[in-house]
């Protein structure tokens, strides 16, 4: 998570805001995609109005068309993962926030599962990271759409790996995954399974909040 708002607010934590309230509201309605405004934002997320405002003069100073395509999220995210290789995981991650499937991440879109990830309930996280694994969006986690997420993040972290991943492979940990989180047995993982396994092991709580920072 913290990869993904330090990409996009980097520059404007760097220097105090220079701009007054009216200035921020008429600057929100000059881009080619303007996002909603900032009362019905601060409604919608777990954000204050002040900090919607640097957030998008972030978002802005990577982004200055108002929105983001892949290729430009691919290519910011894969600055914090020098000694890997991101793209396939940038490519699962921008689907996420990619919530209409339209190609294109607007500032609405960036904040509100930005506001999930950082503020949002246990239960809220956990069906965001289920929407992360569910790649074709049936409703279910299989074995294949699984190792594919953490095949890319094997990639994305290179000879980085987490301490707690060493030693391990990625079949090996989606196999462990697999067995405690289907309980029925019937080859796929429904979003209440993911849910009651995350909940009822803290090992695999601990493991999904691991992943959970490189989102």
């Amino acid at each position: 998570m913290g990869a993904v708002v330090g990409t996009l607010t980097m520059q404007t934590k760097q220097r105090r805001p220079s701009r007054d309230n009216a200035d921020d509201e008429l600057e929100m309605t000059t881009v080619c995609h303007r996002p909603e405004g900032l009362e019905q934002l601060e409604a919608q997320t777990n954000f204050t109005k002040q900090e919607l405002q640097i957030l998008y003069r972030g978002f802005k100073n990577e982004c200055p068309s108002g929105v983001v395509n892949e290729e430009t999220f691919k290519h910011i995210y894969a600055q914090f993962f020098p000694h890997g290789d991101a793209s396939m995981y940038a490519h699962y991650l921008f689907n996420a926030f990619d919530t209409t499937n339209n190609g294109s991440i607007k500032f609405k879109d960036f904040v509100m599962g930005l506001s999930i990830l950082l503020r949002g309930t246990l239960r809220e996280k956990l069906e965001w990271t289920f929407h992360l694994y569910d790649i074709n969006r049936d409703g279910y986690i299989n074995r294949e759409e699984m190792t594919e997420i953490v095949r890319a993040i094997y990639d994305m972290m290179g000879k980085y790996t987490y301490p707690a991943l060493k030693g391990d492979v990625p079949q090996q940990h989606v196999d462990a995954f697999f067995q405690k989180m289907d309980k029925n047995k019937d080859g796929v993982v429904t979003l209440e399974e993911f849910i009651l396994a995350c909940q009822e092991d803290e090992n695999m709580m601990r493991s999904m909040q691991l992943f959970e920072n490189v989102m």
